[in-house]
Parts: C-alpha cells; structure tokens; sequence
C-alpha cells in the first residue's frame, strides 16, 4: 500500500533567481505590489493535481488518465512577493473508489516563511480508449495521526463544499428577501443612478486546437481556467476604482469534457459586490465542432479585492440585479461571500 508522503510532489518557481520566470509571471511592467499573474499559478496547480494522481493511479491502472473533478475554496492568505520564490507541495490525502483529493500547499520558503494559499483539488480516475471508464483504485495507508487528520480534513472541506452547494438552492431568508427587494425599489426612486448588473458583463469566443490537448481527445483543464480567471479579473475591473487583485476562488466545477476543435463561450458577470469585494462568476459553454451539440463545462466564481497602491482596501459601488436570473446570481454569491468572509484575511 502506498502512504500520502510517497504521493508527494514539489515545484519551485523561480521568481528571485530566473528574471525570464519573474517576467512570465508578471501582470504589468510596472514595481507594484502582488503584481503577479494568479492564473498561470491556477494552470500550475491543475498541473501538478494531474501529475500526483495520474502518478497514484497508474500504480493499479497502467492505462489510467485522470481528469478534474472540481477545485474547493482557494483562500490567498497573503499577496505574492515577485523577489522570492514559490513553492508548490501537492499529496493525496484521500481516495475514494475512483477518486482523489489532492492536497496543495503554496508558500515562500525561507524567512519567513509566508503562506500564501492551499486548496482540494477532485481528481477521478478513468480508463478505455476514450478515457470514459471508471477505475476502481486502492486506498492509502496512512501511518500517522498527521496523515489521518488531513485525510479527515479534506473530507470535511469537500463536505462543507457541498452543503454551501445544496444551500445556494434554498429560497431566500427573510433578510435576503427584503435584501432584494431594497435593491429593486432604489431602481424605481426618481435620479437614480448606480449601477445595474447588466452593465458589467465581459464574454469571450475561443476555439481549441491541439496544443491545448492534454488527455487525449480532450483540451487541458487548467488551460481553460487560466482564461476564465484572466476574462474574470478583466471584469472585475468595469467596477473597481482601483485595481481589484484575487482574494479567493471560491468554486471552480467541471461538468462536460471539452474536445478538440469545440468551440468555447466564455461569459463573465460581475454578480455581487460588498464593501471593497467584487464577486465575478464566470460560465464556460463548449459548442461541438460540428455545432450539433452544447453544454455547460465549466461555473467558476472568483471574489477579488479592491485595493490601491499600498495595498489598502477600498470601496467599491454597489449594483442593482434587474432580473430573476440576476437576483438568483447575486443571492448566490451574497452566499458564497459570507461563508468566504470567515477564513479571510489578506496581508
């Protein structure tokens, strides 16, 4: 049997001492604070997800390929120095029958030491020639309480994740209602002026061609939310006064496969903003090359901050939902936001 430690595996990008590293990750030519490009590091980590679990699984499965499930929370505990390096620490946790939890760790090493984030990533594992078989794998021994409690803690993580899920379900509460309805009656007042969410909507079209195909026939995941974060951050600017930087991601789900030559919508929408955050869901419809078909591949929900030169907090407006689709949107993330809120803390 195999234990956690032995699915290990670590990258170091090497921001302090490789200037064309540094470079590639930069947002702007500029000397800013966390003037870092947060979606490659989202390509970086699916990457690694894969690798860990592709290693585990092909230890029972010499044919396996894996593909992501799902991204659980993803909280930034502190902005990005671009003079140090990062380091990525990525294990299996759990395993499940055919699926995984890979836990990811992302830190500057040194002193100090500096935390920037960890996350869950959901791998499953698949088989056949078209990778559509599940494959049964074997568990993990775990040989110490460290190993058990993080096991049970990524289980926990995945259980909270659904219940926020099955939650965004429910009607609205009392407070949310009259929430709502204040939000529709200021629409109707004489001079008013804010801004409706109809107004901040960014969308994109994209093809997939072979460079992009990771398991066979199929386009790499991480690629497509690379672009969903980078249209995302784009719309979060149509609101922030400022320069809006990524405070959380607080789901990514991985619904249909998207193949080669399948076209891709992307559709961004500012959904819910509060104080100095901006919530920004991002959808993601593949269209067949042959346009007989259309699904909805990727929902990802990002909360980016406001925040000026030094890095303080600033507020954004408010906006005003119009439509029952906008309603259910902004409730959604008005959510999703609370229950990010209490693990939050940008430094």
């Amino acid at each position: 049997m195999t234990t956690p430690q032995q699915t290990s595996l670590y990258k170091t990008i090497p921001l302090a001492t490789d200037p064309a590293a540094q470079r590639r990750y930069l947002v702007v030519d500029e000397p800013i604070v966390g003037n870092f490009r947060f979606g490659l590091l989202l390509e970086d980590l699916d990457i690694m997800a894969e690798q860990v679990a592709l290693g585990y699984a092909r230890r029972a499965h010499p044919d396996a390929k894996v593909v992501t499930a799902a991204i659980d929370n993803i909280i930034v505990r502190h902005v990005v120095d671009n003079s140090r390096d990062i380091q990525i620490d990525a294990r299996i946790n759990h395993v499940g029958r055919s699926s995984m939890v890979v836990g990811m760790r992302v830190e500057h090493v040194g002193d100090p030491a500096t935390h920037i984030a960890s996350c869950y990533f959901t791998m499953v594992a698949r088989g056949g020639e078209a990778a559509e078989e599940s494959r049964t794998l074997p568990p993990l021994e775990y040989q110490d309480q460290l190993e058990r409690r993080r096991a049970e803690k990524s289980l926990q993580e995945r259980e909270q994740y659904r219940q926020q899920q099955a939650a965004q379900q429910e009607p609205p509460s009392r407070e949310e209602y009259q929430l709502l309805q204040q939000l529709h009656t200021a629409q109707d007042e004489a001079g008013f002026n804010g801004v409706k969410a109809d107004r901040l909507v960014v969308d994109g079209w994209e093809r997939m061609y072979p460079e992009q195909e990771y398991v066979p026939h199929r386009i790499f995941g991480g690629y497509i939310i690379r672009r969903a974060y980078e249209l995302s951050a784009i719309c979060a600017e149509l609101i922030a006064p400022h320069r809006p930087i990524i405070a959380a991601v607080n789901r990514i789900n991985f619904f249909h496969p998207v193949r080669l030559g399948d076209k891709l919508h992307y559709t961004c929408r500012v959904v819910y903003t509060c104080d100095s955050f901006i919530c920004v869901e991002a959808s993601i419809e593949r269209i067949s090359r042959d346009r007989t078909s259309k699904a909805l591949s990727n929902s990802c929900l990002f909360t980016f901050v406001n925040v000026d030169r030094e890095q303080r907090h600033q507020p954004v407006p408010p906006i005003y939902p119009g439509t029952y689709a906008e309603d259910a949107r902004y409730l959604a993330a008005y959510r999703s936001h609370r229950a990010m809120q209490q693990h939050y803390t940008l430094l």
